[in-house]
């Protein structure tokens, strides 16, 4: 039997994962865990940069007006959801990775990049590279009264090592039996932050949102993933 899947991640990228699931044939439900709000951030003079890194869409969606001012730096990117923000907000797209942080550096280099500006959220990871600037964060958003439930006989998809802990903290609190939840990672990273005693654990092979998705179909299936961390 397909069981439905639990989206967890913060609009609007809750409802992107859910539209993907559901034009699949599969039952989405929209749990966020968090929300994504701006924070005051002065920017730095774009003179003093020679690229621009965005490791999330919400870089780009929380930096207000003041990101215009980075027009003529060379965007890079990681993700195409990224990519395709920066492109709308006007920004030029030298570079897109389609991992993680790890590709930073290679394609710094290969544009020649020794000064990059990288614009983030407050909880992220360090990259050593340039100059980072916090523009939004993800606050805890509680569900409503009795909404965990839903998370039973489900499989819940983990989109950041924060959430795989807030899961795991939130379905203890309920009462919840681990044992009826499946949860899917979009990294081992985020599957290890959510603890163990899961009906059934997986990882998603690259960090991206179609591989999360199938790796969560794949528990179900006769050949599925059960307890799989590449």
């Amino acid at each position: 039997m397909r069981r439905r899947l639990i989206v967890l991640r913060p609009e609007p990228g809750n409802a992107a994962t859910c539209a993907a699931i559901r034009a699949g044939g599969v039952e989405a439900v929209a749990l966020p865990l968090f929300e994504v709000r701006p924070v005051p951030w002065e920017a730095p003079d774009p003179a003093g940069f020679d690229a621009l890194v965005l490791t999330s869409a919400n870089a780009v969606r929380h930096a207000g007006p003041q990101l215009v001012r980075y027009g003529g730096l060379p965007v890079v990117t990681v993700g195409a959801a990224t990519a395709r923000a920066a492109e709308a907000a006007g920004l030029a797209v030298a570079a897109m990775g389609e991992g993680d942080a790890a590709d930073l550096p290679p394609m710094l280099a290969s544009i020649g990049a020794e000064r990059p500006l990288h614009l983030t959220g407050r909880d992220h990871r360090g990259l050593g590279l340039g100059e980072t600037v916090v523009v939004y964060a993800s606050e805890p958003d509680d569900p409503a009264p009795g909404a965990l439930a839903v998370l039973e006989g489900s499989t819940a998809l983990i989109h950041s090592a924060r959430a795989g802990a807030r899961l795991a903290t939130l379905a203890s609190a309920a009462g919840l039996g681990r044992a009826t939840i499946a949860v899917a990672a979009i990294s081992p990273a985020a599957l290890r932050a959510a603890g163990e005693g899961w009906r059934a654990a997986t990882a998603a092979p690259v960090p991206r949102d179609d591989a999360l998705i199938a790796a969560a179909l794949s528990i179900d299936r006769p050949d599925g993933g059960r307890d799989k961390v590449p």
